[in-house]
């Protein structure tokens, strides 16, 4: 394989969720991942592979963990990797005799990566949750939707793929580096928590400085000013608006036909309420076409709001490819875009020990 990563042997221990993500992106970029599932036909807790994207680019064993022979075997594969990946809740690896103490002692250079969503340690370390916990407790959920009504989630970006996955992708990245410069592995304690607080670290800034408040819907960017919202067209469908800094702003007051000597200011936010009401009058007025239309070519920062089949077919992702057929299906293409090593689409989902026998091999096991 080529790619910028493709001098990389990771051994990801199927989860769910943020791990077998970053374990595809890592496999994108070049790295030999391969997955350790657990035998049977039907991979547990994940989508048929044709509908699986989280474990493309991967190569799959599948290991009895709890006999003798299956963690022999991934004893052994661990100590030809580079890194190693796992999901699971504290103290289950070292049950199983597969910890990173258990791991390195053969293997001094392995980078050991541990994906939970409270941590490895504190008082939560062990409980269950799920994306929506994890950004609820690190103070990411109460800031977003209406303030008359509950939170709302964004889906589970923030903290399963966010929060955790890139965390984890970047730490593997830096401890690898480091490992590779010295000889030294490490353990990367991975928490979604900790990813989704500091992903807040510019809210939590301007709370202390006195410039967010936490009411919901009172601020710049959570919906609350009138130049960054969404608002409904005629036909139904809807316009996202970013229109902050002045030069945007006075081009979407131009967009709107509305002169700003004859408006509330902005700039007291007693005034956004009135303001977000006229703005919403006015675009239910034209269907969104029409308002896409008036603003081809002008800088107000607007665009359609598309669904996940619209955006498949938006010009501008299929002038980029964006979004590429691969396997019978509809790929979102690897990202970042590297100019000498970009990643690529070359394996789609395997099967359940699809592929064990070549990483046996490849990897220098009987």
């Amino acid at each position: 394989m080529a790619g910028p990563l493709c001098d990389v042997k990771v051994l990801e221990f199927g989860a769910i969720g943020p791990t077998p993500f970053a374990g595809a992106y890592l496999g994108d970029f070049g790295a030999d991942v391969v997955r350790i599932d657990r035998p049977g036909d039907i991979r547990p807790n994940t989508a048929p592979p044709e509908f699986d994207f989280y474990n493309r680019s991967k190569r799959s064993i599948a290991l009895d963990l709890k006999s003798e022979d299956g963690r022999a075997m991934a004893i052994d594969l661990a100590a030809r990797a580079d890194v190693v990946m796992e999901g699971m809740r504290p103290g289950v690896m070292e049950r199983l005799g597969l910890g990173p103490e258990q791991l390195q002692a053969t293997n001094p250079a392995l980078v050991y990566a541990r994906m939970t969503g409270w941590g490895q340690d504190g008082p939560m370390a062990s409980a269950v949750g799920h994306d929506i916990n994890y950004a609820a407790l690190a103070g990411a959920l109460y800031p977003t939707g209406f303030p008359d009504r509950a939170p709302s989630p964004a889906l589970n970006l923030v903290a399963d793929i966010g929060g955790g996955a890139m965390y984890l992708v970047s730490g593997i990245l830096m401890a690898l580096h480091h490992a590779r410069r010295t000889g030294q592995g490490q353990v990367i304690d991975v928490a979604m928590v900790d990813g989704v607080a500091h992903m807040m670290s510019a809210f939590q800034a301007m709370l202390q400085g006195g410039l967010w408040s936490e009411e919901r819907m009172a601020n710049s960017v959570d919906g609350g000013s009138p130049d960054y919202g969404v608002y409904p067209a005629a036909d139904g469908k809807f316009i996202a608006v970013g229109a902050m800094e002045p030069q945007f702003y006075a081009a979407l007051l131009t967009l709107l036909g509305l002169d700003p000597a004859a408006i509330p200011s902005r700039d007291d936010r007693a005034n956004w309420p009135a303001l977000r009401a006229l703005f919403a009058e006015i675009f239910a007025s034209r269907p969104r076409h029409e308002w896409l239309s008036r603003a081809e070519g002008k800088d107000i920062c607007i665009s359609a709001v598309l669904s996940i089949s619209e955006a498949w077919a938006h010009p501008h992702f299929v002038e980029r490819g964006t979004f590429r057929q691969f396997a019978g299906r509809i790929h979102p293409a690897p990202a970042p875009r590297l100019s000498a090593t970009p990643g690529a689409l070359t394996r789609p989902t395997p099967q359940v020990g699809e592929g064990g026998r070549d990483v046996l091999a490849d990897w220098g096991l009987n």
